[in-house]
């Protein structure tokens, strides 16, 4: 009887962690989409021309740090290149 309690506390559990990383993981999905769309829309846009520097390429590193980082990513990335620092 013990081993069926436990069994069923033990998938309770296993259960209740999976939802939460799921939880987090829509919440960082979401993040490096909105990132990497405003990274397109920064450079469609031509925003970084208004300010007397040229658009933030797409490269490998930028695009990693637009889906890892999100929107705080791309804020990086556009201060780094007013500052004339290019990743």
């Amino acid at each position: 009887m013990s081993d069926i309690i436990l069994a069923v506390i033990l998938i309770v559990a296993i259960l209740a962690i999976a939802y939460y990383l799921i939880k987090k993981m829509a919440v960082l999905v979401v993040n490096a989409v909105l990132g990497l769309i405003l990274l397109f829309i920064l450079n469609f846009l031509q925003v970084m021309q208004w300010v007397g520097r040229p658009d933030i390429g797409y490269s490998l590193a930028t695009l990693i740090i637009c889906g890892v980082g999100g929107l705080p990513g791309v804020l990086v990335l556009v201060l780094l290149n007013i500052f004339g620092i290019t990743v």
